[in-house]
């Protein structure tokens, strides 16, 4: 009888601390390929110091482009030793009038405004919008997978960080995902009610607008 029950105290023991985590840490070695759970662990023997600072937030991020946004990403690709621990941050950029469209991420993210004035806000999967105008160290929390956008609505520029829940959270654009693609206009002219006016011109803004300078 009492083996029984010390094997199950034991099992139970053990789940609790299914989470605990092996290793200190595991830099990302990003010569292997990335999968679902992130990279590769680098060999620990030749890890230093420096994969555990990035500066790339020094340098303000690229805002022009269509948006007048930026952004300057710390996520596992290019700090690896966020690797596999569930988080990240990125530097935005905007200029007078600058805005980042609706998009969507994987996970949570925590919005703080360091400079400037921002408007914020996320839409529900009930089409219930949720949005505020966010002053120099307002915070916003957007929940995961939910499209949200920001603007801003000052008359000097914004600097603000984003936190991910994630070392690589993604990001979908829904403008570029509805125009920047290979399906045929009439496709998307029924699936968005747009006339084919609309869609053709938009499918050559997005088309002829390097969209990749978001992200310098």
């Amino acid at each position: 009888m009492i083996l029984p029950i010390f094997l199950t105290f034991s099992f139970l023991f053990s789940l609790s601390y299914a989470n605990t985590i092996a290793f200190d840490f595991c830099v990302g070695d990003l010569n292997l390929p990335s999968g679902p759970s992130g990279f590769s662990c680098k060999d620990p023997t030749k890890v230093t110091a420096d994969d555990f600072v990035y500066s790339g937030m020094r340098v303000a991020s690229n805002t022009s482009n269509l948006f007048k946004f930026g952004i300057r990403r710390a996520l596992s690709p290019q700090f690896p030793g966020l690797n596999g621990l569930g988080i990240s941050i990125a530097r935005a950029d905007f200029d007078v009038g600058g805005f980042f469209p609706m998009h969507t991420h994987r996970t949570s993210e925590i919005l703080m405004v360091t400079e400037g004035t921002l408007m914020a806000g996320f839409i529900d999967t009930n089409n219930k919008a949720y949005y505020k105008t966010l002053m120099k160290e307002d915070i916003m929390i957007i929940p995961p997978t939910l499209v949200h956008f920001m603007i801003n609505v000052g008359s000097t520029p914004v600097l603000a960080y984003t936190i991910f829940t994630s070392a690589n959270p993604g990001v979908q654009l829904l403008d570029t995902a509805l125009f920047q693609n290979d399906l045929p206009a009439e496709v998307i002219e029924k699936v968005t009610l747009l006339d084919h006016a609309q869609v053709t011109k938009l499918k050559k803004i997005f088309n002829d607008t390097n969209i990749s300078s978001l992200f310098g």
